[in-house]
């Protein structure tokens, strides 16, 4: 994995009478060719944006179309939308929040905290405000939300239950580290420790360059939290469903879950550590598994232990899914 020297994204769009030397709140949002989704983001994110007198960051990966980027400027160059856009040319999915960071870093210098919002999501009631508070009531570093999965053309929404979808905790209040980038709120602070890339590009097409992060940052001493009542909806495609893409995505968790405990423990003792681990979760699959299908009243859910034990095998050989190469089938 590395940690590659950033292109230079200049900003292309800056809403007019945008005074970010006020801004304390920044939302960042990365787009790749959803031009509809990125524009129904902003849509969920403009009273609130006024609200916390707060600037959002779009960040178009795609340096091609730049659909994203010419259906966001009629709204940015309005001023209807607080905030500014760019172009993040490096492609991946860390590379566009690098982009993100980077820029809130140097346009806003008084920005104490980062929010983070993707383009298949809406902001729920009064997200920012629910980030802010649960961040002031704990005093973390880092706080989380949940990702609301919202399944596309689908009656029967007992998928929404499967583990991938599912949030990692119940109640608000301190925990132990967080997994995904999706709904997010990062001070400052947490951002200048990590220095510039924040992300390592090296997870740009297999994902987790989130975990990652936290886990580098735990290391360092920061703290987190979860917030529950701040709730943002993903939209979830309906080929997301099937067992291919379910099956993909569970051998990826398991894959990476080696592969961020491998780079912080690389010696041999941590490599054993690492396989002994695996050995165990092999091991206990099916009666996990066979706990966490009834307990999801999920046939399917009743796979993931074992998926997650071969993933981390797999792992070990050097085998792991790109899901992020063309984002668009993803």
């Amino acid at each position: 994995m590395s940690r590659s020297s950033p292109l230079p994204d200049p900003i292309e769009i800056r809403a007019p009478g945008l005074d970010a030397a006020t801004c304390e709140t920044v939302v960042i949002l990365p787009t790749f060719r959803r031009p509809a989704q990125v524009v129904a983001t902003l849509r969920s994110l403009e009273a609130q944006l006024r609200r916390h007198h707060a600037a959002v960051i779009v960040m178009d990966n795609d340096d091609e179309g730049r659909e994203g980027l010419e259906a966001v400027r009629p709204l940015l160059a309005s001023g209807e939308i607080r905030g500014l856009a760019l172009v993040a040319r490096e492609r991946g999915n860390c590379s566009a929040y690098n982009a993100g960071f980077r820029t809130a870093l140097a346009e806003f210098p008084r920005m104490a905290q980062c929010l983070v919002i993707d383009d298949d999501e809406l902001a729920g009631e009064d997200w920012i405000a629910r980030m802010l508070a649960e961040q002031g009531r704990s005093g973390a570093d880092v706080v989380g939300g949940p990702q609301v999965p919202v399944i596309e053309n689908r009656l029967d929404h007992a998928l929404a239950r499967h583990p991938v979808f599912g949030a990692p905790y119940q109640r608000s209040g301190p925990v132990p580290i967080l997994l995904s980038s999706g709904n997010v709120l990062i001070r400052r602070a947490v951002l200048e420790a990590a220095g510039d890339p924040v992300l390592d590009t090296g997870f740009n097409f297999i994902g987790g360059g989130d975990s990652d992060f936290y886990s580098r940052m735990r290391e360092r001493g920061f703290r987190f939290s979860w917030c529950a009542e701040a709730l943002v909806f993903e939209t979830v495609p309906e080929r997301r469903t099937r067992f291919g893409w379910l099956n993909a995505r569970a051998l990826r968790n398991g894959a990476l879950s080696s592969i961020i405990e491998h780079r912080r423990r690389p010696d041999l003792a941590g490599r054993l550590r690492t396989l002994g681990k695996s050995l165990c979760l092999l091991l206990a699959a099916p009666i996990r598994g066979v706990l966490l299908g009834w307990r999801q009243r999920l046939a399917l859910a009743a796979l993931y232990p074992l998926q997650i034990a071969i993933g981390r095998f797999m792992a070990e050989i050097g085998l792991i899914g790109e899901q992020y190469r063309q984002p668009e089938r993803n």
